[in-house]
């Protein structure tokens, strides 16, 4: 067991430090399109499915609640958590729409829609994306691997340089809580203008 569990923390290490070296740019980006968007008065859309749906949650949570500093609350949604809205959709049109008909009903131009896909491919976080995009919508991609179907649709593509999916999703959580942080620091400093 301890083979594996170095194993595991040595190769969350190279996950991270490659993710820092190829992507601090575009997470610097991320956060300036997230911080103008909020200043401007529009929303962030967030959706994924499994962990990724979890990490959509956590996202809105840290923007509507607070990160690390005493501010007013973010106007975040995570389009993951209305089972009744899913499953209706999902039984009346099909999984692959259960995103893309909240974005159709939410989103607004001006507004930033992002998609958490560890594969880069998932239908449903695809079609939204591509809704968004038709809406007026900024969009942002937090993929893995190669960052498949979804890398070129999205306004700003953060794909963790990655394969296994648990690495993708440690470096996702980093990703969200450095833009929680860039953001909150933007959002208090112009208030303090």
């Amino acid at each position: 067991m301890k083979d594996q569990i170095d194993a595991h923390f040595e190769e969350h290490a190279r996950a991270l430090d490659k993710t820092r070296r190829e992507l601090a740019p575009v997470i610097a980006q991320a956060a300036e399109m997230l911080a103008a968007a909020l200043l401007a008065d529009h929303k962030v859309l967030i959706l994924g499915n499994g962990g990724s749906a979890a990490d959509a949650q956590h996202f809105a949570a840290e923007l509507v609640g607070r990160f690390l500093r005493e501010r007013r609350a973010l106007p975040a949604i995570a389009l993951t958590t209305d089972t009744s809205l899913l499953t209706a959709v999902a039984n009346d049109f099909g999984f692959d729409q259960v995103f893309k008909r909240q974005v159709e009903a939410l989103a607004r131009p001006g507004d930033v829609v992002i998609g958490i896909s560890t594969s880069g491919n998932s239908p449903n976080v695809f079609l939204a994306l591509q809704a968004a995009r038709q809406q007026g919508c900024k969009t942002l991609g937090l993929l893995g691997r190669d960052g498949g179907s979804i890398a070129p649709l999205v306004d700003v593509n953060l794909t963790v340089p990655a394969q296994a999916t648990p690495h993708i999703q440690e470096a996702h959580i980093t990703i969200i809580h450095l833009l929680c942080d860039l953001v909150e620091q933007r959002i208090l400093a112009e208030s303090q203008k």
